[in-house]
């Protein structure tokens, strides 16, 4: 027999005890570990939603930014500031502007090679909960530009047609937020710039043209400068139709001929609060915000004359510029219309000399009188006293040489643009064009027009290409238009809308050169409507101290 001792039993209770012991400071161990986790895991989770809260603030802020360059195309005078709820965090956002207006030339995207007047803004935006256990600072810098539409030789909102009938040098920049289409109908086509368009680049005319083959050289400069044929040797045209068409392109013109096959995308310009880019021209009736009749110091509105004031007032000024002779009324044919042109002149010589000189460079007119071709004639304009824009709904005529001693920054938006050469005579306007005969005249300006499109109304109709954008109504054949500027195309004629034909005029030998001074943004015509382009350029997390700071720099609290 076994003998037990007679503390076995209480060694083993305690054993038990000292298991029991351990097992529950385990349990207790894993029940704090497990709170601690749950109390991380919360921290962390609402620290993300206050992250998200803030992001959403930086957002906000950064939209209103967006707006205010897409609505009015200017830096703000005040800066987005406020105050939301997300759920339950509360959002503080604040947008500071610490440096100066820069201009600076972009070097990437569809904008590469144009200039910017740019502005840096740093967002700063501040989540917290409602306990104020969990709280985020963000920082977001963003870059807003504005990039003048003056910086290309030609620009078009639609298809591009070039095809002159004579030699052409085009020097500039070219684009086409369509369709681009270079031919030359027995001639040469020299283009010494970027070439692009959002759509595709063709050799030859546009099908809707009705127009047969165009079999001369285009050639246009590579990125050395020299200049390259779209002819290929085997006697094909390197455009948009060739399988190769991106890798031959590029190796034949270094990057200066691009389409949307490239990369190329619309350059949205210029900008607009509301509806179209041609409301820029439209009468300010109603809620028309981007109206130049808004914009203009002087305005000439169905006969009657108004100059604006300092106080910004509109003072009738109709008797003293029509007795000065600044102001008169004009009738003459326009042949490719086939109507009477009932014209407001403005004599800018005596307009220099008057004291209704509008202060901020801007003329306005308009004048619609039923079913007749109403329209604004510029004459005796080779001088002007200072830079200068003239708009208009109406179609606009220039008589003899504009901007030529001592040139200015000047520009014209319109319906449609006519040159009227130095021989223009009225009294000859309805004869036959062998009695129009035009002489040398120069013309500087930039200059925004509308156009009749190839195949407007169905059918095939050519519409006269870029080389008759500046339309003309006498015989030129031997004579030279001289034009240095800027030409842009945004919208469709809708009171000149007579079809190009050759019945009314002889075209002149044109030499047209984009003007390098818009590449200085001082030297822009007044009111030059702007690109804008809002971009975030960094974003931060702040932590202590330095979020503390942050926010009182913002708030301007010490």
């Amino acid at each position: 027999m076994i003998k037990r001792c007679k503390s076995e039993g209480g060694f083993t209770t305690l054993i038990f005890l000292s298991l029991l012991l351990m097992l529950t400071l385990l349990g207790v161990n894993a029940i704090m570990t497990s709170t601690a986790d749950v109390d991380i895991a919360g921290y962390e989770l609402n620290s993300s939603y206050a992250l998200y809260a803030a992001e959403a603030g930086l957002e906000k802020a950064a939209a209103a930014l967006r707006q205010q360059y897409d609505d009015f195309g200017v830096p703000p005078t005040v800066y987005p500031d406020d105050s939301l709820t997300i759920g339950n965090y509360g959002v503080r956002y604040v947008v500071t502007k610490p440096g100066g207006t820069v201009s600076k030339v972009l070097t990437s995207g569809a904008y590469k090679g144009l200039y910017s007047l740019s502005d840096e803004y740093e967002i700063t935006a501040v989540a917290s909960s409602a306990n104020q256990k969990a709280k985020t600072t963000l920082r977001m810098t963003v870059d807003a530009s504005v990039v003048p539409v003056f910086q290309f030789a030609v620009f078009y909102e639609g298809d591009l047609e070039i095809a002159p009938g004579a030699d052409m040098t085009l020097a500039g920049r070219v684009h086409s937020n369509k369709d681009m289409y270079l031919a030359a109908d027995g001639s040469t086509l020299k283009i010494d710039s970027y070439t692009t368009a959002a759509g595709n680049i063709f050799h030859g005319r546009s099908p809707l043209s009705g127009m047969g083959s165009a079999t001369g050289d285009v050639d246009i400069k590579d990125a050395s400068g020299n200049y390259q044929n779209m002819k290929n040797s085997d006697g094909t045209w390197l455009d948009a139709n060739k399988a190769d068409w991106v890798t031959s392109s590029i190796s034949r013109w270094g990057g200066m001929v691009e389409d949307a096959d490239h990369g190329m995308t619309e350059l949205k310009l210029p900008v607009v609060a509301s509806g179209q880019p041609v409301d820029m021209i439209n009468p300010a009736g109603g809620t028309n915000v981007d109206s130049y009749e808004r914009k203009a110091g002087l305005k000439i509105v169905n006969g009657a004359a108004y100059w604006k004031k300092a106080d910004s007032t509109w003072q009738n000024v109709t008797a003293d510029l029509t007795s000065a002779g600044v102001i008169t009324s004009k009738t003459f044919r326009d042949q490719r219309e086939g109507k009477d042109v009932y014209s407001t002149d403005i004599d800018i010589s005596k307009l220099n000399t008057s004291s209704y000189w509008p202060t901020n460079g801007i003329v306005y007119t308009s004048n619609i009188s039923g079913s007749n071709l109403t329209a604004t004639r510029l004459v005796n304009g080779g001088t002007l006293k200072d830079k200068l824009t003239i708009a208009s709904n109406n179609p606009v005529y220039t008589k003899g040489d504009y901007n030529t001693t001592s040139k200015k920054a000047a520009a014209i938006m319109t319906d449609a643009y006519t040159v009227l050469s130095n021989s223009w005579n009225d009294a000859n306007s309805t004869l036959a064009k062998s009695s129009r005969v035009a002489s040398n005249t120069t013309v500087n300006v930039a200059y925004m027009t509308g156009n009749k499109n190839s195949g407007s109304g169905g059918g095939t109709s050519y519409s006269g290409g870029y080389e008759n954008l500046p339309r003309f109504l006498e015989t030129w054949s031997g004579k030279t238009l001289t034009w240095k500027g800027s030409s842009v195309c945004l919208w469709q004629s809708r009171q000149a809308t007579g079809s190009w034909g050759g019945g009314y005029y002889d075209p002149p030998t044109r030499s047209w050169v984009f003007d390098q001074d818009f590449l200085d943004p001082t030297k822009l015509p007044p009111g030059t409507p702007l690109i804008s382009i809002v971009q975030k350029t960094s974003w931060l997390e702040l932590k202590g101290a330095a979020a503390e700071q942050a926010m009182a720099d913002a708030l301007g609290t010490p």
